[in-house]
């Protein structure tokens, strides 16, 4: 599996629907402008031998997630780390009083599960399937072992980790400079750059992603972003059909992106 981008405008016009690639990711964070600049994140086994990938997943106990099950809980004990086989995976965070906001979305060549992947302490957010998933957990033990006897796992692993904190870091700006505005228009050229499909009058962004979904992203309420995207499509920017959205002026979003002009 290759390196995927997690961030890139414009979206790529090819014939078909442009999914995720192994290891991709959905953050809220600003990324560059090309994709050759943009934030990339190795798959965790990239790099590890057939005979090193067994080991590593022989140490490991696979589960099979429903869309909307919980796979770890915030203020739950660590224990090592989740590799995303299939689905989706969504991280967020809970505030005492009970409002959202998701952290990413993780896809297949990932693992969720960290910081402390050894294990002890806390999770200090909830992580659970956003669609029917596959995960292998690794016990934080038993890949303290792995680590040890595989030194590309343990740069892998270490990779994941600096990436994250990367993320995570942008996210944390992104929220405290720029307005809800400017977040929402980012967030849909993102969106678009990952699922987008080209289309008469504009692209497709063909995923489902309900308006609470894309309020828990921006930090936002359901009402506030139904609101946005009624006065967006009324502007001609961009086109609700159902749970899909159809992104009609790509250079509104990103002039919005950059000035917060509602």
């Amino acid at each position: 599996m290759g390196l995927s981008t997690a961030v890139a405008w414009p979206p790529l016009m090819a014939a078909g629907p442009q999914f995720p690639a192994p290891g991709a990711s959905l953050l809220l964070s600003e990324g560059e402008a090309s994709a050759e600049g943009a934030m990339r994140q190795r798959p965790l086994l990239e790099g590890l031998s057939d005979a090193e990938k067994q080991r590593v997943m022989a140490r490991g106990r696979k589960r099979v997630l429903y869309r909307g099950a919980t796979l770890f809980s915030q203020g739950s004990p660590h224990d090592g780390i989740y590799l995303v086989e299939t689905g989706r995976i969504r991280v967020f965070y809970a505030a005492p009083s009970g409002r959202e906001i998701t952290l990413a979305y993780w896809y297949p060549g990932n693992f969720v599960g960290g910081p402390e992947v050894f294990g002890g302490g806390t999770h200090v957010w909830s992580g659970m399937a956003a669609s029917n998933s596959s995960v292998v957990h690794i016990p934080g033990a038993a890949l303290r072992e792995l680590v040890l006897e595989i030194p590309t796992l343990a740069i892998g692993v270490i990779e994941g980790l600096v990436f994250k904190g990367k993320c995570y870091s942008t996210m944390a700006q992104m929220l405290g400079t720029r307005s809800i505005t400017e977040r929402l228009a980012h967030l849909l050229l993102h969106l678009a750059d990952l699922y987008g499909v080209p289309e008469d009058g504009g692209v497709l962004i063909a995923a489902s992603f309900t308006h609470a979904d894309l309020a828990h992203l921006v930090g936002a309420t359901r009402q506030w972003v139904t609101i946005s995207l009624k006065r967006l499509a009324e502007r001609g920017v961009v086109e609700a059909r159902r749970s899909e959205i159809l992104i009609r002026r790509p250079d509104l979003l990103d002039e919005m992106r950059r000035s917060g002009d509602a």
